[in-house]
């Protein structure tokens, strides 16, 4: 969390507070020591409503890197034309201001939802797609782990498998 946070120029979103039986389960970026990060994921694993174990990963990026499409199991490095076109299907709380997020057809295994929020694009990405309820009834409010006057406990599980992809395991 230490790397990720410290030389990041995007957030570093992590709900708080977590939702009942969740844990952080790892954090990765995309970027190089000299520029800093330009996009962060934040993983998590909790309890489904449905059954089992569900995974979410909450991107952070600047417009054209990408992850959180390549995350979402997308061609290109956006949410795609006209993604948000209609009221949005969600929204999650950034700062105090509500931030809109809207549903993105991407694989048929999760539930992808993207928008904005400060200047960067945000996803959610939730496994397994059932498990999309989280992020249009949880009421998610998101920190930016960036901002040091936090005094956040957060709870740690084992490393997310979903990150492993990405390389070398932060966290």
């Amino acid at each position: 969390m230490e790397a990720v946070t410290r030389l990041s120029q995007v957030p570093v979103w992590v709900p708080w507070p977590l939702p009942a039986g969740w844990l952080v389960t790892g954090f990765a970026d995309v970027g190089d020591e000299r520029d800093g990060a330009r996009a962060t994921v934040t993983a998590l694993s909790g309890p489904s409503l449905t059954h089992g174990p569900a995974d979410l990963l909450i991107v952070a990026e600047e417009p054209g890197v990408g992850l959180g499409a390549a995350l979402a199991g997308l061609e290109g490095t956006d949410p795609g034309t006209g993604f948000d076109k209609g009221p949005p299907h969600a929204k999650v709380d950034v700062r105090g201001h509500p931030t809109a997020l809207w549903c993105v057809t991407a694989a048929p295994d999760r539930a992808v939802y993207a928008g904005e929020a400060l200047g960067n694009w945000l996803w959610t990405i939730v496994w397994p797609v059932e498990a999309g309820y989280l992020i249009t009834l949880a009421e998610l409010s998101l920190r930016d782990l960036r901002e040091r006057d936090q005094a956040l406990d957060l709870p740690f599980g084992a490393f997310s498998p979903r990150l492993a992809a990405l390389g070398t395991p932060e966290g």
